[in-house]
C-alpha cells in the first residue's frame, strides 16, 4: 500500500478524505487515511510552545502543569521545533540563576530554547519566522504581539484555567475558589490583541467540590489539559473549524481574576465563616492565606499562614470577633462573625508547615490572642 503521507501533502490528504465522506462502505479506507493524516500532522507540522511564568503562577505550581503539557506533546510525537520562555533569573538566598520548568524539559529533549527579553523586536520576529511554525501553543504568557501570533498559518492558541469569559486574568484558579464558585474549567482560545478575549475553540468544565483547594483544582486541570490541547490542535487543523465568540448574558455578572498581592491574602475575621473557608481554600497551598495576631499583654505580634480550616456556626459576641482561643489544648479556634473557624494546618512565620496540634506543642499560647486591626 502506498504511504500516503509521503505521496501526498496535507492538503491532498484532506481532499482525499473529503471524497470518501459519503462512502459508508469504505470504513477501513477511512480509518487508514485518518491514521496517515494523524501521522503526517505529528511528524511534519511544526509547533512552537510559549511559556512565561509569573510570580504567583510559580508559587501555585502551575510550572508543573506547563512542564507536564509540554512533555506530553513531545512524548506523543508532536514536532515541537522550539520553546519560548522567560530569561533565567536569580532566585533564592544565593541569587543563583534559575531556569524555568519548561526550559528544563526542552533541554532534556534537545529542543531549541528562545529566551527574549522583549517579544516586540524585529530580531525575535525573525527568529520565529525562520522556525516556520504551522501552529503556536501558549501555555502561560505576557501579551504576545500580533506580529508574532499571526505568523503560524493554523493559528496561535492559549490554554486558560477558567471557563471564559469568566475569570480573565492572572489568578483564575485562586479567585474562583475564593469567590465560592462550584464550577471552573479550562478553555482554549485563539490569541488576539486583548487579554483572554479571543475566540473559544474548546472548553472543559470542572466541578469545584466543597473542600477542594486551589492546589487540587490545579491538579485536576493538569490531568485534563493534554486531552483538550490535542482536541484543539485537531480542530484547528480541520477544514472549517467552528469557533465561538466570547459572550455573556445580560443577567450574568462578569468576574475577573486579577493578579494576587499580599493584602488579597489577609483573612478578615469579620467575614462569614463560609467566606473565610473559601478564602483559605482558594489560596492553599500557595501562596496561602495569612492572619496577624497580637498578644495584648506583651504587645508581641505573630503572623501565621493558614492552609486548612473548618467552620462551626455558633452565636458570637461582636467584641470577641478575631479572638484566638485554644480548645482541648490541641485545637486553635478563631471567632468570626457567625461562628468559629477551627484551624487545622498552620505555619508560623519563619517555621515549617504543621498541624495545629504539632504547632501547639512548641508554641505555647498562655492566653487569648487577638487579630490585628
Amino acid at each position: 500500500m502506498l504511504n500516503l503521507k509521503d505521496k501526498l501533502g496535507l492538503v491532498h490528504l484532506r481532499n482525499y478524505q473529503k471524497s470518501l465522506q459519503n462512502l459508508t462502505s469504505q470504513k477501513v479506507i477511512k480509518t487508514t487515511l485518518n491514521q496517515e493524516l494523524d501521522c503526517y500532522r505529528l511528524k511534519h507540522l511544526r509547533f512552537v510552545v510559549y511559556s512565561f511564568l509569573k510570580c504567583f503562577e510559580i508559587l501555585l505550581c502551575l510550572k508543573d502543569c506547563y512542564r507536564f503539557q509540554l512533555e506530553h506533546l513531545i512524548r506523543e510525537g508532536y514536532n515541537v521545533v522550539a520553546v519560548v520562555t522567560q530569561p533565567d533569573k536569580p532566585s533564592g538566598r544565593g541569587q543563583k540563576l534559575s531556569e524555568s520548568a519548561v526550559k528544563q524539559i526542552a533541554i532534556q529533549y534537545n529542543l531549541p530554547v528562545l529566551q527574549p527579553e522583549k517579544l516586540k523586536t524585529a530580531e525575535f520576529e525573525q527568529q520565529i519566522r525562520e522556525l516556520k511554525p504551522d501552529m503556536q501553543i501558549v501555555m502561560a504568557y505576557r501579551m504576545i504581539p500580533e506580529s508574532i501570533y499571526s505568523i503560524a498559518p493554523y493559528g496561535t492558541f492559549n490554554l486558560h484555567t477558567s471557563l471564559l469569559p469568566q475569570y480573565r486574568g492572572a489568578a483564575p484558579i485562586n479567585r474562583a475558589i475564593m469567590n465560592g464558585e462550584t464550577q471552573s474549567g479550562i478553555t482554549t482560545f485563539l490569541l488576539n490583541d486583548k487579554v483572554d478575549c479571543g475566540k473559544i475553540i474548546h472548553s472543559q468544565p470542572i466541578e469545584i467540590t466543597e473542600r477542594m483547594t486551589a492546589g487540587e483544582l490545579h491538579d485536576e486541570m493538569m490531568r485534563l489539559s493534554p486531552m483538550l490541547i490535542e482536541k484543539t490542535i485537531s480542530t484547528l487543523l480541520s477544514e472549517n473549524p467552528k469557533l465561538e465568540e466570547q459572550t455573556i448574558a445580560e443577567s450574568e455578572e462578569l468576574k475577573t481574576a486579577p493578579k494576587l498581592f499580599k493584602p488579597d491574602m489577609l483573612i478578615d475575621w469579620t467575614w462569614s465563616g463560609k467566606r473565610i473557608i473559601d478564602h483559605i481554600r482558594g489560596l492553599s497551598p500557595y501562596p496561602a492565606a495569612f492572619a496577624e495576631f497580637e498578644d495584648r499583654q506583651t504587645d508581641k505580634k505573630h503572623q501565621i499562614k493558614v492552609f486548612t480550616a473548618e467552620f462551626h456556626p455558633k452565636t458570637i459576641e461582636k467584641d470577641t470577633i478575631g479572638q484566638m482561643n485554644l480548645r482541648d489544648k490541641n485545637l486553635i479556634e478563631v471567632n468570626c462573625s457567625d461562628g468559629v473557624v477551627q484551624i487545622t494546618d498552620i505555619q508560623l512565620s519563619g517555621k515549617k508547615r504543621m498541624s495545629a496540634e504539632d504547632f501547639l506543642r512548641g508554641f505555647k499560647i498562655r492566653h487569648s490572642l487577638y487579630a490585628c486591626k
